[in-house]
């Protein structure tokens, strides 16, 4: 077992961190690139800006700011101002796994259609939460010549108490989604939510982002809480908040960049059609889920009736399209989620 706090291994620690951060670095500006045509398409119209949209290029940025940041203090041989450039980057680094949560939460704002309640708890989270975030700087940096930027001392207790925070806040936000979307309330509307593929997709890519930021956040908790030097206390810090927004931004992509133009088949129970029209057996109602846009914003599911009989084996498969749709509007745009 090394000993943790001596100056040899402290340094050995130094160059670990120095080599985990590049890595990182690296991980964050391919994700950023690959995905620049998403920003594109807002900057062109192809996309209409809402007001969701500020949480996601806030988490987005502050932390490719933070990591610009983070590689000039690592890699810059002239002195500068150590203490200055680090508070930037561990506010920025904070508020990026604070942004992360709260992209997570607008979606489950919208989902819960506005409920006053939900939206209450929610904001009063969120609140908590950056409470903790804005505490100050928890860490101090100097310039040591020949060596460069050096932290020299961390307050562990804020920075477990804010990742320890947001992984029961992404916690309570994942059971919510999930009790709406799968139909534990007992509506209709849940129940037939409960069914379709952009319910799916929601929930998977909110179970996605739960596991991979508690993973991220809970290892970082734990190496603040060992305290076993002040470079091993944060090492963790910056994967976190990379894992963290990487999951939570490409969540927001997938949701706003959703169309399905496949049928899912869903089997009809009732033997009586649209209109009181009576129908065989053999007939089903095919819904579909389509982006639909116009006077209202929002991803909707559209359910469009259509009604196949077979005749008889010589006779061609009809297929005749009723005159009725029913929307099931999730309204995740309208309503606030990051779509």
């Amino acid at each position: 077992m090394p000993d943790w706090k001596d100056p040899a291994e402290v340094q050995k620690d130094a160059v670990a961190f120095t080599k985990l951060l590049h890595c990182l670095l690296g991980l964050y500006a391919y994700e950023y690139f690959i995905s620049l045509d998403f920003e594109w398409d807002f900057i062109t119209g192809k996309k209409k800006f809402r007001w969701p949209m500020i949480f996601y290029f806030a988490n987005r940025y502050l932390l490719l700011f933070a990591m610009i940041g983070i590689a000039i203090s690592l890699d810059t041989t002239s002195e500068f101002d150590c203490q200055a450039l680090y508070t930037f980057n561990q506010l920025a680094g904070d508020a990026a796994v604070g942004l992360a949560s709260i992209n997570l939460s607008i979606r489950a704002m919208a989902i819960w259609s506005q409920n006053r309640y939900i939206v209450g708890v929610l904001v009063l989270m969120i609140l908590g939460h950056w409470s903790l975030i804005l505490q100050g700087v928890q860490l101090t940096a100097i310039w040591i010549p020949n060596v460069g930027c050096q932290i020299t001392k961390t307050n562990n207790t804020i920075l477990a108490a804010i990742f320890i925070y947001s992984m029961c806040f992404d916690l309570l936000v994942l059971l919510l989604i999930t009790y709406k979307l799968f139909g534990i309330s007992g509506s209709k509307s849940s129940e037939l939510m409960g069914r379709s593929r952009l319910t799916h997709m929601i929930f998977a890519d909110g179970l996605i982002f739960f596991i991979i930021a508690f993973l991220a956040n809970l290892i970082a908790t734990v190496f603040m809480l060992l305290n076993l030097n002040q470079i091993m206390s944060v090492i963790f810090n910056v994967p976190a908040a990379v894992f963290s927004t990487i999951v939570a931004t490409r969540a927001v992509r997938r949701l706003t960049n959703f169309t399905n133009n496949g049928p899912e088949v869903f089997a009809a129970s009732s033997t009586t059609g649209h209109r009181g029209i009576s129908v065989p057996p053999t007939q089903r109602t095919i819904p579909t889920l389509t982006y639909k846009s116009g006077t209202r914003a929002g991803v909707h599911v559209q359910m469009e009736t259509f009604t196949h009989a077979e005749e008889s084996q010589n006779d061609i498969f009809s297929k005749a399209k009723e005159g009725s749709e029913t929307d099931l509007d999730t309204d995740v745009e309208g309503k606030g989620s990051l779509s």
